[in-house]
């Protein structure tokens, strides 16, 4: 078992978003986990300056992977809220060839960094809307098989689907080169059942976003929210999943990044050690 934070977790919020890449802050966060004992650590990429963010840079790539070695912090995994936030298969023609290339070259960059997990977000904006956008992604990802077995690498679904549609979905890609993410608060906002949801994909599931959120509602301190995290974990260890626990809770109200961080992986070791 390895708990990790959602990078940005240990710097102060940016425009008031609970979640972006944390452009002033990235490069001390590396050095921060490793003072209060973190060694992993899950990147975020956002579809504004997709580009110049330094997972996609030459220099930029030499300075994760110099920080990742000084301060013993693996990066193993990407959240794409890019790919949220503009999503393909809600486009057509040429802008839609664009963002296909983009996955390419996102893949491409995190090969370069060992990165082995890109999750790609299918709620809020990027939530499959109509049986056309699922056609549209199935299509156009399936012959990204190849290169991600080549690669060492899985896309992994956050989905807003119930338990039977997401797996059905899940079926119709190889489990070599896809999986899932399971976000633990999102589930609990849509009134999933997580015993049922587990039982029925977990053998599925490659990551787990950990948080709490208010059925309907927002995100909110772990056990704040109607999460059963007891049931989460009992079940996630009868289906025997051995992944990552990545922190993407909410943010400290006062500014006490590091100290809240540290009292959610207690958190999260105090369920895995009580299942």
């Amino acid at each position: 078992m390895a708990i990790g934070f959602m990078q940005g977790r240990l710097s102060p919020l940016i425009d008031g978003k609970i979640q972006c890449f944390p452009w002033p802050y990235w490069q001390q966060e590396f050095s921060i986990a490793q003072e209060i004992g973190f060694s992993l650590m899950e990147w975020t990429l956002d579809q504004e300056r997709w580009e110049e963010n330094p997972l996609l840079t030459v220099s930029g790539q030499a300075e994760i992977k110099a920080l990742s070695v000084s301060h013993n912090v693996q990066v193993g995994s990407l959240t794409g809220d890019c790919f949220m936030q503009v999503p393909f298969y809600k486009t057509q023609g040429i802008q839609q060839q664009a963002l296909l290339d983009q996955i390419h070259t996102i893949l491409d960059a995190c090969a370069q960094l060992s990165i082995n997990f890109i999750v790609l977000p299918l709620v809020d904006n990027g939530s499959l809307t109509s049986a056309k956008e699922q056609e549209t992604l199935i299509e156009h990802l399936l012959p990204f098989s190849s290169r991600l077995v080549d690669a060492n690498q899985k896309i992994i679904f956050e989905s807003d689907f119930s338990p039977e549609r997401l797996l059905q979905l899940i079926q119709e890609f190889p489990p070599e080169s896809f999986g899932i993410n399971y976000d633990v608060g999102n589930s609990a906002a849509l009134g999933f059942n997580a015993n049922h949801e587990i039982s029925s994909y977990g053998h599925r599931i490659d990551n787990v976003h950990i948080k709490d959120r208010v059925k309907g509602g927002g995100t909110v301190p772990l056990g704040q929210g109607d999460a059963d995290f007891l049931l989460v974990f009992d079940t996630l260890k009868t289906v025997g999943y051995q992944g990552h626990y990545i922190l993407q809770t909410a943010r400290a109200s006062e500014g006490e990044h590091e100290s809240v961080l540290c009292q959610y992986r207690d958190f999260v070791k105090h369920y895995c050690a009580t299942t």
